[in-house]
């Protein structure tokens, strides 16, 4: 596959998982206040809960791989942002895979900090290749400028838009897991009555 196939292949994907985050963003949102969303949002709790830091492994492996092939085969050289994403990203490729196989029950404690870094990185990222009027000259390197996009897909779609999405998908997932933890296993703390149907 040639590098435009790839790219599209990714950004398409990524704007699938934002359109799954809306909606599932939307759900949890109303669940409160709604007997069909809390209907809806405990469905998804419970199919996709005892697989989610799966699902959040594979968002990190993909999301490292992509990047990987982007600076390794496509040779495009990373910003100085590029590597604060990275730094936040690829750990969870294969720390997540441990917490998914190995059922950690604290994920959401150890993944959400850096995730949220990451994410507020990325969108800042994705800001600057929007509107490069808000990069500060001295920000990022003459030759390797962070406001520079190797990928413009669909007129929306860049790379930082792709790890901010993968960001937000990781984040998601862990909260999902934690979730559906505390549905199936409260903790010792909560008085509250539990259904173990």
């Amino acid at each position: 596959m040639d590098l435009d196939t790839i790219s599209t292949f990714l950004a398409v994907g990524a704007l699938m998982i934002l359109a799954l985050l809306v909606v599932l963003g939307a759900i949890a949102l109303a669940a409160p206040r709604s007997t069909t969303a809390s209907r809806w949002w405990e469905s998804v709790v419970a199919s996709a809960g005892p697989q989610a830091l799966h699902l959040g492994w594979a968002v990190a492996l993909v999301a490292t791989l992509g990047s990987l092939y982007y600076s390794e085969v496509a040779n495009f050289e990373p910003c100085t942002l590029c590597w604060y994403q990275r730094i936040a990203m690829y750990p969870w490729a294969i720390v997540l895979g441990v917490m998914a196989w190995g059922r950690e029950r604290r994920a959401a404690r150890y993944v959400l900090p850096v995730v949220a870094i990451g994410f507020a990185i990325s969108t800042y990222h994705y800001l600057l290749q929007r509107y490069p009027a808000l990069l500060p000259e001295a920000a990022c390197s003459a030759t390797v400028p962070c406001s520079a996009a190797w990928v413009w897909k669909f007129d929306l779609v860049s790379i930082p838009f792709m790890a901010g999405v993968s960001f937000a998908a990781i984040a998601a997932a862990v909260l999902v897991h934690r979730a559906w933890l505390e549905r199936v296993e409260p903790s010792p703390h909560d008085t509250r009555e539990v259904d173990h149907a």
